[in-house]
């Protein structure tokens, strides 16, 4: 049997992507009908059809949904030999695409590109800032190497690795905190005080588990889309926040009249990073996560 095109097989992964001839054609720089062509190729190739269509609209075909799955894994290990190949099958060399989230990206983003330009030279570097769920998803399409997270997340089909802990505190107007009970009881705070990220950033979730946050009218309706939004927030006197110890350790407090107190029993969220399985290039991230480590608040790695 004649092997498949890759080429061809990368046109239908971006055809499933983007549900639409004409978009896919423009993403992967073809005519449609060159598109078009090579959908029919891999139809005849496999006999078996990939699309049920009608006039100007299509849908996937069981088998070719299958098709479409099987061939991610296998661009995914093609885009990773053709790394190996062109360093030469140096660990320490290539291109690195690495995904952060956004409440971890702003705090170590300047240290990790400092790290690899000092001890990975050779390294070519290049940084996406996301959402957890939207890093995943390239992560397992092989759009990005590796991504550095919080944890726990379920992550299938990926191993994870935890660089340190990142303890939460408890951010307040300093206006505020001298009308708080001592000791503190989270549960203990009034209805809608309390401010949080958006539901799409993992934070959320973390923090609330965290930090024992059981009481939900307590979480004000009144969301934020960043760490820095958090903080005007709380700035205005109408509430709390809380706020990772790795962003208070970089100055997100300075110059504002909030102060810190760790939440209680010393609640954190991990931060790690997460490959997918089978990658090549786990001897690589290993030695990026001892340069990483230190620059989490609390290293969980022996270094």
């Amino acid at each position: 049997m004649k092997w498949p095109n890759l080429k061809h097989l990368h046109y239908l992964v971006v055809l499933h992507q983007e549900q639409h001839f004409h978009r896919a054609a423009q993403h992967c720089h073809v005519s449609q009908s060159t598109l078009s062509t090579a959908i029919q190729n891999l139809e005849e190739q496999f006999g078996s059809q990939l699309l049920e269509r009608d006039h100007k609209t299509f849908v996937f075909t069981p088998f070719g949904l299958e098709l479409v799955e099987r061939s991610k894994a296998l661009l995914t290990d093609a885009h990773e030999l053709v790394d190996f190949a062109q360093s030469a099958g140096n660990w320490q060399a290539g291109k690195l695409k690495i995904g952060v989230i956004p409440t971890i990206a702003p705090f170590i983003f300047e240290g990790l590109i400092g790290k690899v330009k000092q001890h990975l030279p050779d390294i070519t570097l290049q940084l996406q800032e996301d959402t957890t769920a939207n890093l995943l998803t390239q992560l397992n399409e092989g759009g990005l190497d590796l991504l550095i997270l919080a944890l726990p997340m379920e992550t299938p089909g990926c191993k994870q690795l935890v660089l340190g802990h990142d303890p939460f505190h408890l951010i307040a107007h300093s206006d505020l905190v001298e009308t708080l009970p001592v000791p503190l009881d989270v549960a203990d705070l009034p209805k809608e005080s309390i401010f949080l990220l958006q539901q799409e950033h993992c934070m959320t979730g973390h923090a609330v588990s965290a930090c024992g946050l059981k009481h939900r009218e307590q979480v004000s309706s009144l969301t934020a889309s960043s760490l820095y939004t958090l903080v005007q927030l709380a700035n205005s006197k109408l509430g709390f926040t809380f706020m990772p110890e790795l962003a208070i350790q970089n100055h997100i407090l300075s110059t504002t009249p909030l102060v810190s107190m760790p939440a209680e029993d010393m609640a954190y969220r991990e931060i790690g990073m997460v490959w997918r399985n089978g990658t090549t290039r786990v001897r690589l991230f290993r030695y990026l996560a001892e340069l990483l480590a230190p620059l989490t608040p609390i290293p969980t790695l022996t270094r």
